[in-house]
Parts: structure tokens; C-alpha cells; sequence
């Protein structure tokens, strides 16, 4: 019990729950592009089930955050996944999917928050899970069960705020894509299969990041484009 009345304790809770409003807004864009295609009365589901799908998810992946991010290639690997989602969530759906039942559309959608939230993790982990061993190794994970817990209301809440943006600036899709594109290059830079030939400098992070968003921006564009009939 005196655990709980320590500086380090309550340090360590604090700072748990800003790194997570402070990622929120990430996960918050990620959800509204996935969702953003339901039925207005499947949107909030949509956003429920796929937050409450990835906070379980991330506890794992922090369990196992100090080995995971050190494994060769899952950075590179996670990062051409997360371009690929970012492309995909540009382009519109095909019209077949509108004969799909409301619910398969409903679950796509809570599969595609799942997964993007699962690569995006591969950074953001690392950062609760150290910021969790200031409290004492018996109160680590309870304290990152926490920390998210306090996130959830704010990410379901962030999520349908920009749902309403996308329905009346279609420009915020295309930015959600090119931020999904971002964090795949940046994520990509520091996987350590690359760190011996690339340069671990801002410059090389950033420029990364800002080619990584002009890529899904330019792909998804262009893809979007055929798909309404343009050559290209």
C-alpha cells in the first residue's frame, strides 16, 4: 500500500497517461479513416469494438515491448504494412461492397483499426513500457492497464470528432493517409537492420517521414483516380 503514496508511483502514472492522450490523436485519425465509410449507426460501434480490439492487443505487445522492438526487419516489415493500409483507406471501396451486410463491413472496418494500431505500436510501446518501470516491477503492468484505460474515452471521443471533419473537409482523408505514411518511414529508420548503412540523424528521420506521406499520398491519388475512370 505505501507503494501507492510514492513520488515515483504517481510520476510514473503521469506520465503513462500523457504519453497515451499524446498518441491518441494517431490512433484517433486511424480509427476515423477505417470507419468512416459505415453506416452512420455502425460508426460508433466500428470505433468501440476496433479501440477496444487494439488497447488489448498493445498490452501484449508492451509485455514483450524490450524483445519485440529489438527483432531485425519487424520495423521495415511493419512499416510497408502500414503504407499499404494508408493506400488502401485513400482508395474508395469497390461498389460490390455496397451489397456486403452492414455487419462484414462493420468488422472489416474493426480489422483494419486492429491491425494498423498493431504496427503503429511498435514505437509507442517502448515509451509506456519505460515510463511503467519508474512505479516498481509489481505495479508495471496494472499501470499500463491503467494508462489505457484512460486513453479509451479519449481516442473514441478524438475518433468522432475527426469522423465529422472527414464528412465535411474530404481533405483531412488524404492527410490521415499521408500520416499514416509518416510514421511507416520514421518506424522503418529505426529498425535495427538499418542502422549500420542508413544515418540515424533527424534529417534522414524527417526526410523519411515526409517521402513515406508523399508516397501514400501520390499512390492513393492515382489508384483513386482509376478507380473513377481516369487514366491515371
Amino acid at each position: 500500500m505505501e507503494d501507492f503514496l510514492t513520488t515515483h508511483f504517481w510520476l510514473a502514472v503521469g506520465q503513462i497517461v500523457l504519453i497515451d492522450i499524446l498518441l491518441g490523436g494517431d490512433n484517433a485519425v486511424v480509427i476515423a479513416l477505417a470507419c468512416r465509410q459505415l453506416p452512420a449507426g455502425q460508426r460508433l460501434k466500428g470505433i468501440v469494438w476496433g479501440t477496444a480490439g487494439a488497447i488489448v492487443l498493445r498490452i501484449v505487445l508492451i509485455a514483450f515491448a524490450l524483445t519485440l522492438l529489438q527483432v531485425p526487419y519487424l520495423k521495415l516489415m511493419g512499416g510497408a504494412l502500414l503504407l499499404w493500409i494508408g493506400i488502401k483507406l485513400l482508395v474508395p471501396h469497390e461498389e460490390a461492397h455496397a451489397t456486403l451486410e452492414s455487419s462484414d463491413r462493420l468488422w472489416t472496418a474493426v480489422k483494419t483499426v486492429i491491425l494498423a494500431d498493431l504496427v503503429m505500436s511498435l514505437d509507442n510501446v517502448i515509451a509506456i513500457a519505460g515510463a511503467a518501470t519508474g512505479a516498481g516491477e509489481q505495479h508495471q503492468m496494472p499501470l499500463v492497464i491503467f494508462g489505457l484505460m484512460v486513453s479509451i474515452p479519449l481516442i473514441v471521443g478524438g475518433s468522432q470528432m475527426v469522423l465529422k471533419l472527414m464528412d465535411r473537409f474530404p481533405l483531412i482523408v488524404s492527410l490521415g493517409g499521408m500520416l499514416l505514411g509518416w510514421i511507416a518511414l520514421t518506424m522503418a529508420h529505426g529498425d535495427p537492420a538499418v542502422r549500420d548503412w542508413l544515418p540515424q540523424t533527424s534529417v534522414w528521420h524527417y526526410g523519411l517521414g515526409l517521402l513515406g506521406a508523399l508516397f501514400v499520398l501520390l499512390l492513393g491519388t492515382s489508384l483513386k483516380r482509376r478507380s473513377q475512370g481516369y487514366p491515371f
